[in-house]
């Protein structure tokens, strides 16, 4: 898993928010209220998200419909694991990163640890 890049992830909050498959076309409107972009480059960043694993796609009439594979959620915490597990150190880094986010945060990830040794890893699950 790796982190999308500007394109890609424009793209993917789209797919995200909308919760439903959409045609290319679809997503190319939408991003043309904020710039200039070609259906075809569209199209492309979509297919290789295809190719990786992050969007799926179905036959419709000519066109294809994408959807996400996952949810955003789901998304990240598998990002957060790849760039964890490169880490020589995962509890050095791990300390760091808590380190950075805001206590509130912290208390919710504690709660979170708390409700999963309680009941199950399932327990934290949204």
């Amino acid at each position: 898993m790796r982190q999308l890049g500007t394109l890609e992830k424009l793209i993917m909050d789209r797919l995200w928010s909308w919760n439903h498959p959409v045609a290319v076309r679809e997503v190319l409107e939408d991003l043309q209220k904020d710039r200039v972009l070609a259906y075809t480059t569209v199209m492309t960043v979509m297919d290789n998200l295809r190719r990786k694993g992050i969007l799926t796609r179905e036959k419709d009439g000519r066109a294809y419909r994408y959807r996400p594979v996952m949810t955003r959620e789901q998304y990240t915490a598998a990002f957060m694991g790849t760039v964890l597990a490169g880490s020589a150190d995962t509890t050095a880094t791990l300390l760091h990163f808590l380190e950075q986010i805001p206590p509130a945060e912290v208390a919710r990830l504690r709660e979170a640890l708390n409700q999963s040794t309680e009941h199950g890893p399932s327990a934290a699950a949204p």
